[in-house]
């Protein structure tokens, strides 16, 4: 690509855009060095920008006018997105040519890996990707009574503002979800409390599509009815929440008068592992199975990096449900899963006799998951964001480890690790591996930093494109004791 050494002459107020943010704003840089952040430019590109906002350093800005189009630029597929005022605020990347986003986001991790952690990667690997379309079986649509228009939107919120986009389908979504979303209107419309429904969560599982109504009201019998017939229909599990996340309820499968039976309701949410012969139950509101085709090929992929042997003791850090676990069961000697929650353990423990169990019953009356022969798996209850080295040398040594945590990272936990690895009094065996699953580059960054630190090389990092058309960057990266 070009880095225009000789550029066009274009007129005074022309910028021209060298790179993206992870927000997918356009960086420019004005003549006295200011850095310009435009709304909806892209690399390579000479646009006018129409500034709204200054500071000593910086300027936000919009796209008034594209003077040089970049050649990775492309019509938005979906006609709710764009980065004009009203345009759906879910992708910020349909302007850009779906190769050109991993570009970005690659060179998104490269450049924080360097400037943040000061490492760098002795290779790159190639980019964990899936579809670019009907990817989001997982995601939280609002809700708004638009008594004004006498209508209901369901749908994401603009970009930058507080309203919901006027939605009638969505690419990302399953082609049977967005198709409902106009239906999902109607019956909202219909319910005698449409004006206290403020959001749909969405959990589609391999068998089952559920959606969580949050309801500030309680729901009378008449729109309970509603709700139960639109799930006969359109085959959907209805989950109810009163109140906080602790009240996530499933909806009875009928009322008491009724003879009506919704077999639908009795089925469980759950997706599979095939390669590994794993199935995970869930509940919706879990943050699991977002992109099933990405969760199976990273699954596969971060175990086959990991490497484990049937010797080897394995530590899942931040386990959640068992999504590494399990399958990292099915390898090593043995498996320690360590969550936050002790609720989560308990659900891991139940995932985990499941499968051994070959327990669970489909609609149909089959038993839906075949036992497995898994080493022995532990789970325990552990505040993984205060954890000292005290703690860490307690636990069982481990030759490998698999790290997946929230977008906090993992600071405390690699600062224990090389604390002790700098030890020598402490008799403490480091993991010879480590794959670290990250969900902000930015962590990342400052973890590896810490890890490089205390001995490991960086082996590897790439990005996993979990998220199509955002600017949300996953990442995977390897580190060894050399």
């Amino acid at each position: 690509m070009s880095n225009e050494l000789h550029p066009p002459v274009f007129e005074d107020k022309s910028l021209y855009i060298e790179s993206m943010d992870l927000d997918a704003k356009g960086i420019g840089h004005k003549e006295d060095g200011k850095v310009v952040f435009v709304d909806g430019a892209l690399p390579f590109e000479r646009v006018r920008p129409n500034v709204h906002r200054k500071k000593n350093n910086w300027e936000m800005a919009s796209l008034q006018e594209i003077y040089k189009e970049s050649y990775s630029r492309v019509k938005p597929f979906c006609p709710h997105a764009g980065y004009h005022t009203g345009s759906c605020g879910g992708c910020k990347m349909q302007h850009l040519e779906p190769s050109a986003q991993i570009a970005v986001k690659q060179r998104a991790l490269e450049d924080l890996l360097a400037h943040i952690g000061q490492v760098k990667p002795q290779n790159i690997s190639r980019p964990i990707e899936g579809p670019d379309w009907g990817y989001r079986f997982r995601a939280r649509l609002s809700v708004r009574d638009v008594r004004k228009k006498n209508m209901v939107l369901i749908g994401f919120h603009e970009r930058k503002s507080r309203y919901v986009a006027d939605m009638q389908s969505c690419p990302i979504l399953p082609k049977h979800v967005s198709a409902l979303l106009m239906p999902l209107r109607q019956l909202i419309e219909s319910l005698e409390s449409r004006e206290h429904c403020a959001q749909i969560e969405l959990a589609c599982g391999d068998q089952v599509t559920a959606m969580v109504l949050r309801h500030m009201v309680p729901l009378n019998e008449n729109d309970q009815r509603k709700l139960l017939d639109f799930g006969k229909q359109h085959l959907i599990q209805w989950w109810l929440q009163p109140q906080g996340i602790d009240s996530v309820h499933l909806m009875p499968a009928s009322l008491p008068d009724s003879p009506k039976y919704y077999p639908e309701q009795e089925k469980s949410l759950s997706y599979a592992l095939p390669e590994f012969g794993v199935v995970m139950p869930y509940r919706p509101t879990d943050f699991t199975q977002v992109n099933p085709y990405i969760n199976q090929v990273l699954v596969s992929k971060a175990i086959k990096l990991l490497d484990p042997q049937k010797t080897d003791t394995v530590i899942d850090w931040f386990c959640g449900l068992g999504n590494f676990t399990l399958p990292l069961a099915t390898k090593a000697a043995k498996v320690i899963g360590i969550e936050g929650s002790e609720q989560l353990v308990q659900r891991a423990k139940d995932n985990c006799e499941l499968n051994q169990s070959s327990s669970a019953i489909d609609a149909n009356g089959q038993c839906a998951t075949k036992a497995i022969n898994l080493c022995t798996v532990t789970f325990l209850s552990q505040n993984l964001f205060q954890i000292t080295p005290e703690q860490l040398l307690g636990l069982a040594s481990a030759q490998k480890w698999l790290i997946d945590p929230p977008r906090e990272g993992a600071f405390e936990l690699v600062k224990a690790l090389a604390h002790l690895m700098q030890d020598k009094a402490a008799n403490f065996s480091a993991p010879s591996r480590i794959v670290y699953v990250s969900c902000n580059p930015a962590t990342l960054a400052r973890d590896a930093s810490v890890l490089v630190q205390g001995g490991y090389e960086l082996k590897s990092a790439g990005i996993i494109n979990m998220f199509p058309h955002t600017a949300h960057v996953e990442s995977m990266a390897v580190f060894d004791l050399p």
